[in-house]
């Protein structure tokens, strides 16, 4: 039997059943993104037992959630054409390496500095191994409908991480050393390493030129992290401060310069001729709200429990595991409807279904009893994975081969700046109004954003919900 290892470049269409090596390495890439998103949810819970281990300040505890995501956006768009011109399977096990060295350096902190160092390290993992993970499964995969099953696949890695998260630092919390919210990855990124190098076939490099646009790379760094800064010190210190005018101001100087580069420069870091596609766009921006409202809900949801509500970390975790749950049941399901039925209605019931949860979350009060809101848990959980399938295969199906790790890169970047723009945005709403008002506002917002969006993609997609032409 022909296995991985002897076919170079492996397609399968719906004629040739691909073999159960292939399945696999869908496995193993779903585990990489589940170790990715884990971190950003893990950490919710666990957040205060740190702060005490590390005699963090309030403000240094909050930079602990936020540089690896910063990180972790800003750089997409690198690791995602680092991996087109370089190749991809190479680039994604260097991704899953610097994952597994940055969450070893992050367990034996002595310091907040040295954990946010290390925090940045552990940060440029998923820069290289998001994109690539993506891209391996636009190669393997030439029919529509197999790949958006396998995608389905891939996105239940992010609904375990989403859901185990929580519930895992709020058992370290309570019973072992916070260090372990990191030393767990160690291992688990070891095995994922060992496996994915013998499993994941290689794909052919794009064939387009080595060269990378760095200028172009610093100038989108610079002015996304400048944007994340703003968004994230715009409560403390205020949204009129020197400092968060003068990032604001910088983030537009930089992305602006980046946009008129990237029309011009002949190997684009990010083509911007991309966004011509109207489903490229839905896509993209169907991402950023979704990852704004969920993960951004995730985190604060977590602390009404334990600070309104006077859960234990524990309880507070399974709470808000129901999302995830709800997530992972429906992603691998959304990926044989997007392959009968094609994106477009499955995106928009997905957002319709979490935009009405969220608003249903605003009546939350100090005696509400779990029972009375699960069923919105549930269902908030289960639109965002109902609608992430259909919005990652539009968005790597949009452009040709040559450039799918930079339309993965894009899609993946702007999700994860969603979740940076979440945590900043409604975390000044609570700031703001308080535990519960607040709460109560930034889910009406939330559930505002995802309708919203859910409107706009029904615009852009057209009636057919037919897989977008490519750009070219």
């Amino acid at each position: 039997m022909t296995t991985l290892r002897q076919r170079a470049t492996p397609r399968w269409t719906a004629d040739d059943p691909p073999p159960a090596g292939a399945w696999l390495a869908i496995a193993v890439l779903a585990g990489s993104q589940a170790l990715a998103v884990m971190s950003t949810t893990v950490i919710s819970v666990a957040l205060p037992a740190i702060g005490a281990g590390l005699h963090a300040s309030q403000s240094g505890m909050l930079w602990i959630v936020d540089v690896y995501v910063i990180v972790y956006s800003a750089l997409l768009v690198v690791g995602g054409t680092l991996g087109d011109r370089r190749g991809r399977k190479g680039v994604f096990l260097i991704g899953i390496a610097l994952f597994g060295a940055g969450s070893l350096a992050d367990s034996l902190a002595p310091s907040t500095g040295w954990l946010l160092a290390a925090r940045v390290l552990q940060g440029l993992g998923p820069v290289f191994l998001m994109p690539g993970s993506l891209t391996i499964i636009r190669v393997m995969f030439a029919d529509e409908r197999r790949r958006a099953q396998a995608i389905g696949l891939w996105s239940t890695g992010s609904g375990l991480g989403m859901a185990a998260g929580p519930v895992l630092g709020g058992l370290i919390a309570a019973h072992l050393s916070w260090r372990w919210v990191f030393g767990f990855n160690v291992p688990a990124a070891a095995i994922l390493l060992l496996l994915a190098a013998r499993v994941i076939p290689k794909v052919p490099r794009a064939g387009a030129s080595h060269r990378v646009d760095w200028l172009g790379a610093v100038l989108a760094t610079g002015g996304i992290a400048a944007l994340a800064y703003g968004l994230i010190e715009g409560n403390p210190l205020g949204w009129t401060s020197p400092q968060v005018l003068t990032a604001f101001a910088a983030s537009a100087t930089a992305l602006t310069l980046f946009v008129i580069r990237e029309r011009r420069v002949v190997a684009p870091v990010v083509d911007v001729r991309l966004f011509r596609s109207p489903a490229f766009t839905a896509a993209n921006l169907a991402a950023l709200t979704v990852f704004f409202a969920f993960v951004g809900a995730l985190v604060f949801l977590s602390a009404y429990f334990q600070q309104v509500g006077g859960d234990s970390p524990v309880a507070a975790g399974l709470r808000v595991a129901v999302l995830g749950v709800a997530f992972g049941i429906t992603a691998p399901l959304s990926g044989r409807l997007v392959g009968r039925f094609g994106a477009r209605w499955p995106m928009i019931a997905g957002l319709v279904a979490a935009g009405l949860a969220m608003l249903g979350l605003v009546r939350l009060g100090t005696h509400t009893g779990f029972g009375s809101v699960w069923w919105d848990f549930a269902v908030g959980g289960a639109g965002v994975g109902l609608c992430l399938t259909p919005m990652t295969q539009v968005a790597v199906s949009a452009a040709e081969p040559a450039r799918a790790g930079m339309a993965s890169a894009v899609h993946n970047s702007l999700r994860q700046f969603g979740q940076v723009l979440g945590v900043a945005v409604l975390g000044a709403i609570i700031g703001a109004r308080g535990p519960l008002a607040g709460l109560h506002v930034a889910m009406a917002v939330s559930g505002g954003a995802l309708l919203v969006a859910a409107a706009v993609v029904a615009v852009l997609l057209g009636r057919n919900g037919k897989p977008p032409a490519v750009v070219r």
